[in-house]
């Protein structure tokens, strides 16, 4: 096992460097802090590479003998150090490294009537994480996002979405492969947008289904307000005429689970 009490030990440097979202992608690794974070991770079969942990801080020391860690390197740090990588605001004490492992469309296991939301980019890491907690409430086949560039592993989206990110189906893939493998699936797409002329709920949502959803800003582009089978949106009765693109995407989930009965 090894101790580390210095901030300039060359493994707290490389933890320090993969806050970058290139570093991450040129070393193909990312960290995950707390510890129900990082056994979510580990029991979504990520290969925890690392195991950090402060004693000044850890109150549960069972992570450290789970066997799926028996292969991960054990090291306990100084309180000063764990200051210095941690990034959340409330700590437990444990911090990880983990292999980044894409998931495919032909990976993705669906249920017999589907449930899929698409995300044509994501501009902020809270939003993604935010929308992947209510996919997993909301018990979704899978989340995919339509911009390779967007970096799925980013720290905040891992944090805001409670490790919610190793509980979903989440694939990367451009628009054009998105659309091919829906409906080679047979997976009816809404689209959400201002410019629909029909709401959300009048909507038969018990055949399988994909809702797509664009950034805040510029909404979906015309390949999917063109392609999608059709253009919904929420009712507002306010002067403000969105919401948060995850409040939207949570109330429409929802709603295929109320038509459904909540069944799994």
């Amino acid at each position: 096992m090894i101790q580390i009490s210095s901030l300039s030990n060359p493994k707290i440097k490389a933890l320090i460097k993969l806050e970058k979202s290139g570093h991450r992608a040129e070393m193909g690794l990312f960290t995950v802090e707390g510890k129900k974070e990082i056994l979510l991770c580990a029991e979504a079969g990520y290969e925890i590479t690392e195991l950090y942990y402060c004693n000044e801080i850890v109150k549960d020391h069972s992570l450290m003998q789970n066997l799926l860690f028996k292969a991960t390197q054990l090291i306990e740090i100084t309180l000063p150090v764990f200051e210095k990588i941690a990034y959340r605001e409330s700590r437990d004490g444990y911090f990880a490294v983990a292999k980044i492992r894409y998931k495919t469309l032909q990976e993705i296991k669906l249920s017999q009537q589907p449930v899929v939301i698409i995300l044509e980019a994501v501009e902020k890491p809270g939003n993604l994480g935010a929308i992947l907690r209510s996919a997993d409430a909301a018990k979704v086949d899978a989340v995919i996002v339509c911009d390779k560039k967007t970096d799925i592993f980013n720290p905040n989206a891992i944090r805001s979405s409670l490790g919610c990110i190793f509980t979903n189906q989440v694939v990367c893939c451009s628009n054009d492969e998105c659309l091919r493998w829906l409906t080679a699936q047979g997976i009816n797409t809404y689209a959400a947008a201002l410019t629909a002329t029909e709401f959300y709920h009048e909507q038969d949502f018990k055949k399988p289904t994909a809702l797509v959803f664009g950034t805040e800003a510029d909404g979906l582009t015309d390949f999917w307000l063109n392609k999608a089978e059709k253009q919904i949106k929420i009712p507002m009765r306010g002067k403000i005429d969105s919401l948060n693109v995850s409040g939207s995407c949570a109330i429409m989930m929802f709603e295929v689970g109320r038509q459904r009965g909540f069944r799994e």
